[in-house]
């Protein structure tokens, strides 16, 4: 309890899907400070020898951390430790500690340390979420080499805890990857995001787990109860019997309907007036594609394809692009893959990409127009795709786009892979839908002509309602004003679905919104044909919607359209959720 004696009730990110129950386990890890040391001159070739030593060390304990990650998650999942294995060869980190050993004759812990701060300052003058995630794995790094240097263990002792909920300031992928899922219920930090390295691996363990809390470490303390909602992104802590009552409630439907699945996964998602609705899965990695199979999804509507670039220091090959998408295609034989081209720049940076420094990067050098910048690196994915069409229906989004002439472009570049593939030999499909992403308010209003340009629409739920109230949604102090229900977002999602009606195209929704039971109900009720959800999400959306009637979600959506404000249009959107779903505004919504 807080002082005044009611659970504490905090709005995050989420990270990793599902809900849990158990007892705060605060873990505090800092990197320990060097001494103020000098050495003498004839001692400087042994410090450079234990800083060498300490690198050897570190490098052998992440390749073998990445060993056990892929023997027990997969290769991609594998891959995360790439960055920190690299870090360990970079130039900028190993001579720039070297150098000051030897000119400034401290000891390797001191120049390692001055090192690291500065390249830590150097890469945290900016609030990109992506770059901030990647100063993550500087820390880990950090913390397993000076600890090599210093003599120290690594403190990361979890003891005995069978009911744990890891509470921190930030979390690393090495630490992450030792968690025994059996034992550790739930991830709660102040900082981070989804896109953070350690929470990947958290939902390839399916940990529930929520981010930027802000203050969860500090409001903490060893052995308060805690209720972690890794999908709404709420944390409640000292829970009082009504939360823990609604979170028995909430565990068992889920429960509930992940035990129905085998049996009702064949089953399509038709309401109770008899109108069929795509329920398709979106993913982050390639083997989550057999999870959602299994729980019913009706194919993937949003295939992200950034795993492959982001965090990595070389361009992905072409073969690796295609053995990835090919496992995903082979999962749904019969079902569409929505396959999204690399969404780079915003908050997504591959190393080996030199993006320029943006004041606002969201709205700078991303989506289709880092795709005109860089033709090479997207032919060599468009290759991988096109090859991909061989084995299912595959088909491809483009992200961001505001035009028909950007999508007339893209056209011409998947024109010339088709070509170049045809010359080789290699077998693949020419009649590939291309699909335009309306993410922005400008998309939306010229939806009309995108959808005479493309062959199906894909709305980005999370980016358009970013775009349309201008506000980051990554930025945890702007949450409360992160709002899918302003008035504004159903009538510019009216507008597409009237505009992809009329060209006779097929509208779906890839977002956070269509996971959400209100706005499914807004989506479905508007005309979105197909809503694409994160794969632990389908049973929920699944019986919701075979417990509604499309007339009722009609009226549901119409009302919303012409709302005042916000809470009206929730009100709205209430009435046909008369059954156990958890309509409260959230961060999940976000």
């Amino acid at each position: 309890m807080n002082s005044q004696g009611s659970p504490a009730r905090l709005e995050g990110f989420p990270a990793s899907d599902g809900i849990a129950l158990g007892r705060v386990r605060r873990v505090d890890w800092q990197v320990p400070e060097a001494p103020r040391e000098t050495v003498r001159r004839k001692d400087r070739h042994q410090e450079l020898d234990r800083f060498e030593e300490a690198l050897r060390r570190a490098r052998a304990e992440l390749e073998e951390i990445k060993r056990r990650t892929e023997a027990r998650l997969g290769p991609v999942e594998a891959r995360i430790f790439d960055p920190q294995i690299l870090m360990l060869e970079d130039p900028e980190v190993v001579e720039g500690t070297e150098r000051y050993i030897t000119e400034n004759r401290v000891t390797a812990a001191r120049a390692f340390e001055w090192r690291m701060l500065e390249l830590t300052d150097l890469w945290a003058r900016t609030s990109h979420t992506m770059v901030l995630d990647r100063l993550n794995d500087v820390h880990d790094v950090k913390l397993r080499v000076q600890s090599r240097l210093l003599g120290r263990p690594v403190p990361w002792d979890l003891g005995s805890t069978d009911d744990a909920v890891i509470v921190a300031r930030e979390l690393t992928p090495s630490f992450v990857a030792r968690l025994d899922p059996d034992r550790v219920r739930a991830l709660a930090t102040d900082a981070g995001s989804r896109a953070a390295h350690w929470a990947i691996l958290a939902r390839s363990m399916q940990i529930p787990a929520v981010a930027g809390l802000g203050e969860v470490f500090g409001r903490t303390r060893d052995g308060q109860t805690i209720i972690v909602d890794g999908r709404s992104g709420r944390v409640v802590v000292d829970p009082d019997e009504i939360e823990t009552q609604r979170f028995e409630q909430r565990r068992t439907r889920i429960s509930g309907w992940t035990r129905r699945t085998p049996d009702a996964a064949p089953e399509a998602a038709v309401t109770l007036d008899d109108v069929a609705v795509k329920l398709r899965a979106n993913l982050d990695l390639p083997g989550e594609a057999t999870r959602a199979r299994e729980l019913g999804a009706e194919g993937v509507g949003l295939f992200r394809t950034e795993f492959l670039a982001v965090g990595r220091h070389a361009v992905p090959g072409e073969e690796e692009q295609y053995r990835a998408y090919r496992a995903v295609v082979d999962a749904f034989p019969s079902d569409a893959v929505l396959i999204r081209i690399f969404d780079l720049g915003g908050d997504k940076f591959p190393l080996f990409l030199r993006m320029p420094a943006e004041g606002n990067p969201f709205l700078g050098r991303r989506g289709v127009r880092v795709c005109n910048d860089e033709p090479g690196l997207f032919l060599t994915q468009l290759r991988a795709i096109l090859r991909a069409t061989a084995h299912g229906d595959v088909r491809i989004m483009v992200p961001l786009v505001n035009t028909s002439a950007e999508i007339a472009a893209f056209r011409e570049l998947l024109d010339t892979a088709r070509e170049q593939l045809q010359a080789e030999g290699v077998p693949c499909r020419d009649d590939v839908k291309v699909g335009a992403m309306i993410e922005t308010p400008a998309a939306a209003h010229a939806a009309p002509e995108l959808a005479t340009a493309s062959d199906f629409l894909s709305i980005g739920t999370n980016d358009l309602v970013q775009y349309a109230l201008a506000v980051d949604r990554t930025n945890t102090g702007l949450a409360h004003l992160f709002d899918p229900f302003h008035p504004a977002v159903p009538r510019l999602v009216s507008r597409v679905v009237e505009a992809g009606r009329s060209a006779g195209i097929e509208v779906s929704a890839c977002g956070e919104m269509a996971a959400r039971p209100a706005g499914a109900v807004l989506l479905m009720g508007l005309g979105v044909e197909a809503l694409s959800v994160a794969w632990p999400s389908l049973p929920e959306i699944r019986s919701l919607i075979r417990g509604c009637s499309m007339r009722n979600l009609r009226e549901a959506a119409a009302a919303a359209v012409i709302a005042a404000d916000s809470a009206t249009v929730r009100r709205a959107l209430q009435v046909p959720l008369a059954g156990p779903f958890d309509v409260r505004p959230s961060a999940g919504d976000r």
